[in-house]
């Protein structure tokens, strides 16, 4: 899912024409030779005398990829392509037996369970299986105002884990709309609603390893140095954390926003208008079709998800597992053509070329180089983990959470083996996770900018969540994988 500050703003530009700021042509072609200054610049002043020409040219993409993540130049999955490109032409007259393997990125193991998650997604979304689910759940949540806001931010998470934040915050404020509408943009529930149901989408994204693009990130960064984490194993933290996460900012928000309003209504969930009955040709009502693709999404969705938490019993890699809905909701109707044009294609796209970042960046010694350039020797570990935690939290308020994470998880793993510290797994984890926490603008993260996209909130209000959970975000999340580390290895 694309997380990047520019299309936080064409999501802004698509729901809310009133503050639409077109960034013109010539702008971008200044900030991407302003980009390419800093690759060279960076490659000029930090350069050892010692480095060969591939390591020179690996370094001069590194400084040139973060500027053009940090200006948004061209769009973050571009980068991602011109990653590989560069490491291909720039790497192949030397080394053209090494050079295919930032070309394979594209397969790796990582790139199928995303394509995995997105086909699942995608087969909720058109056969409208995660609506019906939410139907069925939320007029569950009684009538206590703080109830069902603790529902409907904990259901955005859930689903979060499993479909793009983008679309589950754009279906939750789309189904409370009458709410919204019926107290008013200035009333406590409102502002809760419109601030809890998008910090729940991120926050949900840490649950599982296709819930967000850092997570996805980390785990082909471990595989490279030998340490697999399966899909249940990333669920023992992930999964947790992000309900726990929820649960906090929940009461942070009942502690700002008083609500006047003890009780709520959610009937207009269960009175739907009476739909025409459209029949085809044989007969067959539209109503049925749809509730037997439900029921074809439904188990293909169930399986799936049985064979990726099992695949460390069964011996099935989770790669493996994505051709289930892949394979089954392409031959059962349910995805077609269109559909598969409509994929996320440029998240993977932004993962295959950080995964080629961070291959270069470890195979070539930069990481090492870099860390002995500060003396860590000394540093407590767990203020290791911390700074790398809030450092993580800064980086992604101001640029792609998916980049951060290609940067700050190659330089950790090395950091880690350089000074004897341990598995790299727990610094790997922590960098990941707290990428998910990056709250702090309208334009921080795309559920954040839809439900700015609303006019019932201001900039300001988005301060609240954000700088609690930057900070308390990756406290939290050490503790509990500190905890939980010694379950998964």
């Amino acid at each position: 899912m694309p997380d990047s500050r520019s299309y936080s703003l064409k999501l802004l530009v698509k729901l809310n024409k009133k503050i639409y700021k077109r960034i013109n042509w010539q702008s971008r072609i200044t900030l991407f030779v302003l980009s390419l200054l800093i690759g060279f610049a960076g490659v000029y002043f930090l350069k050892d005398d010692s480095f060969t020409d591939p390591q020179t040219n690996v370094m001069f993409i590194l400084f040139f990829a973060i500027a053009l993540w940090v200006t948004e130049a061209i769009p973050p999955f571009a980068v991602g392509i011109l990653i590989i490109g560069f490491l291909v032409f720039s790497m192949g007259y030397q080394e053209a037996e090494d050079v295919k393997q930032y070309v394979n990125t594209w397969s790796d193991s990582v790139i199928w369970l995303f394509l995995g998650g997105f086909f699942l997604a995608e087969g909720m979304k058109k056969t409208k299986l995660d609506a019906a689910l939410l139907k069925v759940t939320v007029p569950k949540l009684g009538n206590q105002s703080k109830y069902i806001l603790l529902g409907l931010m904990m259901i955005t998470g859930v689903l979060s884990m499993l479909m793009s934040n983008t679309a589950t915050t754009a279906m939750m404020i789309a189904t409370i709309a009458p709410i919204l509408t019926q107290f008013g943009k200035n009333a406590p529930i409102t502002k809760s609603l419109l601030i809890g149901i998008p910090t729940a989408a991120a926050i949900g994204g840490m649950g599982t390893i296709i819930g967000s693009a850092p997570n996805a990130i980390a785990v082909g960064a471990l595989e490279g140095v030998g340490i697999s984490i399966s899909f249940i194993e990333w669920m023992i933290i992930g999964i947790p954390v992000s309900l726990l996460l929820i649960l906090i900012f929940w009461k942070a928000l009942l502690m700002k926003y008083k609500f006047k309003a003890k009780r709520l209504s959610l009937d207009f969930l269960t009175n739907e208008q009476t739909k025409i009955d459209d029949t085809d040709e044989d007969g067959e009502s539209e109503t049925e079709v749809n509730k037997t693709q439900q029921r074809i999404m439904l188990v293909v969705l169930v399986i799936t998800l049985i064979f990726w938490l099992s695949s460390q019993w069964t011996g099935i890699p989770v790669a493996a597992v994505s051709g289930i809905p892949i394979v089954g909701l392409t031959m059962l109707g349910i995805i077609d053509a269109d559909d598969v044009r409509q994929l996320p294609w440029d998240t993977l796209m932004l993962v295959a070329g950080g995964l080629a970042l961070g291959l270069a960046v470890q195979q070539y010694g930069l990481a090492d180089y870099f860390i002995s350039l500060v003396a860590f020797e000394n540093i407590n570990i767990f203020l290791l983990y911390l700074v790398f935690g809030l450092i993580t939290v800064i980086l992604s308020n101001i640029m792609s959470n998916t980049a951060t994470a290609t940067i700050m998880i190659p330089i950790s793993i090395s950091l880690i083996q350089m000074n004897q510290l341990g598995a790299p797994s727990v610094m790997v984890f922590i960098i990941a996770l707290s990428a998910s926490c990056a709250l702090l603008l309208p334009v921080s993260t795309p559920p954040n900018a839809i439900a700015f996209s609303t006019g019932m909130l201001e900039q300001k209000e988005f301060r609240y969540g954000g700088i609690l959970l930057g900070i308390l975000g990756p406290i939290l999340v050490i503790l509990f994988v500190l905890a939980t580390a010694p379950l998964i290895r």
